[in-house]
């Protein structure tokens, strides 16, 4: 006869995130465990100290690798607009509500397979900068740093949006010999001349002052970027989306002469947004109401494991993360038609 356990484990709890379907709480895990109490679960999360690494654990072993891999690094909010005591919860812009809101800062590393059609979570960082001082941008560097030295995955470009096109992340990824894809704001000074003169003037332009021809339009054109060593050129592409809106997209692969050829060269970036997507809906990842930042940090961690998993099983099944996650209720679904537990009638 086994033995009670006290609490549950680490596959105990990233069961109950896989299996539930609209609540994810320490209570909700504990009214239905039938074995743990809510302080048993809380001792749990307690107990761990989980991060990015047991993330690439799960994944190492499963990444198809590619020369033309592409490497996506951006950040989303976990919504705690009503948890402001929460410790990790700070003022932050969401991309997903287009406004600022209080929420749980998270960076992420992709990796993504083109010709597969695949990608995966390499890594991940929860941005709290009360506690260790580090920016987005550094955050991002130091999985990119982990990425080159340590993981040694094979992979030819790194695209992130405008957030991170700084001097420090792109200089960093040119010295890995690496190609970066990213976009730059309309406000961003550039100058048309790449080549300087001691003592001549300089004049810079914000990207969206700039007159472009219709070869231009097409092929893009060399810049340099305000406040970038001298001699340090990139190319510049101009991508009028609709009436409304224009990009500005900016890459180190100053060959590149195909306006069209460099969007596609950044569309790998839209992926980690399915991603952000898919662990929100499907995991509760940002469902966690305790206040405690090892708690949030764990629930974080073992959210993005079954995300992992998620996908893993719905490659192998030939089906959708969300198919599968609903699929779930099909039993129940079957049972309570057949046997109603409560019953309708018309009074």
């Amino acid at each position: 006869m086994n033995k009670r356990r006290k609490q549950p484990s680490r596959l105990d709890y990233c069961q109950f995130l896989l299996a539930s379907q609209v609540n994810y709480t320490m209570t909700y895990f504990a009214a239905h465990s039938q074995q743990w109490s809510h302080d048993a679960v809380k001792r749990y999360l307690m107990s761990e100290s989980l991060s990015g690494k047991e993330v690439w654990e799960h994944t190492r072993g499963l990444i198809e690798t590619s020369e033309q891999g592409y490497v996506v690094i951006d950040d989303f909010v976990l919504d705690k607009d009503y948890s402001q005591d929460i410790e990790l919860v700070r003022h932050l812009y969401s991309g997903k509500e287009k406004s600022q809101i209080n929420g749980i800062g998270i960076v992420t590393c992709l990796y993504v397979n083109v010709e597969q059609g695949k990608y995966w979570l390499l890594d991940y960082r929860i941005y709290d900068p009360d506690r260790d001082g580090k920016s987005k941008i550094v955050h991002a560097k130091e999985m990119l740093e982990n990425l080159v030295k340590h993981k040694r995955l094979e992979f030819g470009s790194v695209v992130f949006d405008a957030w991170y096109s700084e001097m420090d992340l792109m200089k960093q990824v040119e010295n890995y010999g690496k190609i970066y894809y990213c976009t730059i704001k309309g406000n961003r000074k550039v100058c048309e001349q790449t080549s300087f003169v001691e003592g001549e003037r300089v004049q810079y332009l914000r990207a969206d002052e700039l007159l472009w021809s219709t070869t231009e339009e097409q092929s893009g054109k060399l810049v340099h970027l305000h406040k970038f060593p001298k001699g340090h050129t990139v190319k510049l592409f101009r991508l009028v989306l609709s009436d409304k809106r224009t990009d500005y997209l900016i890459t180190n692969e100053v060959t590149q002469h195909s306006t069209q050829a460099a969007q596609e060269a950044f569309r790998p970036r839209w992926v980690v947004e399915q991603l952000h997507r898919e662990v929100q809906q499907l995991t509760g990842i940002d469902q966690c109401q305790a206040r405690l930042a090892r708690i949030q940090r764990n629930h974080i961690a073992c959210a993005f494991l079954v995300w992992n998993r998620l996908t893993f099983l719905a490659r192998q099944l030939r089906t959708s993360v969300y198919a599968l996650k609903q699929n779930l209720l099909d039993d129940y679904m079957k049972q309570q038609l057949r046997s109603p537990r409560l019953h309708m009638d018309f009074v």
